[in-house]
Parts: structure tokens; C-alpha cells; sequence
């Protein structure tokens, strides 16, 4: 692969990468409502690509989008125990308006809406400090892969799957993730036990990508959209923080995320 090549979207995906952090970190340290509007609007939009994967007509697109992230805002609202049944019950009636695949569809759009709801949870619950590791965890993993991957090469981790990803590309990502776990150890009060952990939620980052590969590959397109310059769509982008905000999610909920209240 000639150099020029090999990094010619780097460009688009810088700036678009900026453009969605900044954003993204000034609703995170705002925090309320403005937050749980931000994570309920990328739920509308993944939805509606979701939708648009599995061949859903336009007008059924379009309402699906604002039906996700209306159920995702009485998800952050409602008390726990009505979460997934909402959750649920959103993706069953959304799947009978796809044209093919209806369990993938539902299991690609209610992962997307939990990982969304786990977002808006830990920085309600668990405060902005665990949310600031979450993104850190997910964009170190994802650079560190990117470059290693692009300047190292070597085998692939799973072809069939996600032919571009490679091993050092991965490996890169979990050093980067534990490399966020000991920087995040003293802010967060959770010490050494943080580093493992945060490995452990970059790989669930990483299988969130993956996953959604799967479902691509098996659509036969590159991307979910084109909504996002150098990345495609909003389910590219944030395929990754959605594996991980369900692990940090699970970990909390169950007491076995070090230092959270």
C-alpha cells in the first residue's frame, strides 16, 4: 500500500474527530439534560442507520429515528427496572418494518440503544470522571490501533470479520487502554485495580467494533452512512464506545468497577 494512500483519510477523520469532541466533551461536562439529549439523538441516528442497513423503507427511517431517541431519553428518565423492557419493546416494533434479517437488526439496534442508555447512566450515577475514562479508553485504543495497524501491519486479528484490523493494531489498543487505567487510578481513587479493568473495557471496545463489522459485512457496505466525514456513519464511530460503555455499564451495576461510588 503506498504511503499517500494509506493515510489519506486522515484528514477528514481528524477534524470530524475534533469537531465530534468538542461537542461531545462540552455536553459530557455540562452533564443533565443537555447530556441525555446528546446521547438520545445519536440513539435516533443509529436507529435510523440501523434501519437503513436492513432496508427500511424512508418514511419508516425517519420515524424510527425520532422513536429512539424518545424511548432512550424515558429510558435515562425512567427507574432501572424499566430500561430494558423499554429498550426491548422499541427494537421488537422497529424490527417488523425491515424488509430482511429482523434478529440481527434487533440485536444491532438494541445493543446501540443500551450502549447509548450506559453512556447517559454512568455520567448521571457515576459522575464525570468515569465517563471522561470511558471516552479516553475508547479514543487512545482506537488511535493507538489506528497507527500501529497503518505503520506495523502484520497478521490480521479476525479477516473474515474485519479484514483491516490487525493484531499489533489491537494489542496497540489494549496497551493504550491500560495506559488510561493508571493515568485515571489517582483522579478516580480507584488505584492500580483501575489498569486491568480499563484493558478489559478497551477489548469490549474493540469486540463493539467488531460486531458491527459482522453486520456490515453481512449488508455487503463499507459503512452504516456517510453521515461523518473519515469515519461514515454515527454507528462507525461510535461502534466502539458502545461495546465499552456496556462493559463499564455491567461493572458498575454489579459493584465490581474499582473506586465508583
Amino acid at each position: 500500500m503506498k504511503a499517500a494512500t494509506r493515510w489519506n483519510d486522515l484528514g477528514p477523520r481528524v477534524a470530524s474527530g475534533l469537531a465530534m469532541a468538542a461537542a461531545g466533551l462540552a455536553a459530557l461536562w455540562v452533564g443533565g439534560g443537555v447530556f441525555a439529549a446528546l446521547v438520545s439523538g445519536l440513539a435516533g441516528l443509529m436507529m435510523w442507520e440501523a434501519a437503513r442497513l436492513f432496508g427500511a423503507r424512508d418514511a419508516l427511517r425517519a420515524g424510527l429515528l425520532g422513536a429512539a431517541a424518545v424511548a432512550l431519553a424515558l429510558a435515562l428518565w425512567l427507574p432501572g427496572a424499566f430500561v430494558l423492557p423499554l429498550l426491548l419493546a422499541a427494537v421488537l416494533v422497529a424490527a417488523q418494518g425491515v424488509a430482511r434479517a429482523r434478529a440481527p437488526f434487533a440485536a444491532l439496534s438494541l445493543g446501540a440503544l443500551l450502549g447509548a442508555w450506559a453512556m447517559g447512566w454512568l455520567r448521571a450515577e457515576a459522575g464525570l470522571v468515569w465517563v471522561l475514562w470511558l471516552v479516553a479508553i475508547v479514543i487512545v485504543s482506537d488511535v493507538a490501533g489506528y497507527f500501529a495497524g497503518r505503520s506495523l501491519g502484520g497478521p490480521k486479528f479476525w479477516p473474515r470479520v474485519s479484514p483491516k484490523k490487525t493484531w499489533s493494531g489491537t494489542v496497540a489498543g489494549w496497551i493504550g487502554a491500560g495506559i488510561v487505567g493508571a493515568l485515571f487510578a489517582g483522579p478516580s481513587g480507584a488505584g492500580a485495580a483501575l489498569v486491568p479493568v480499563s484493558v478489559l473495557v478497551g477489548l469490549a471496545g474493540q469486540m463493539g467494533d467488531i460486531a458491527e463489522s459482522a453486520v456490515k459485512r453481512m449488508q455487503g457496505v463499507k459503512d452504516s452512512s456517510a453521515l461523518i466525514p473519515g469515519h461514515g456513519g454515527v454507528l462507525d464511530r461510535f461502534d466502539a464506545m458502545l461495546g465499552a460503555a456496556l462493559m463499564a455499564g455491567l461493572l458498575h451495576a454489579t459493584g465490581l468497577l474499582p473506586g465508583a461510588a
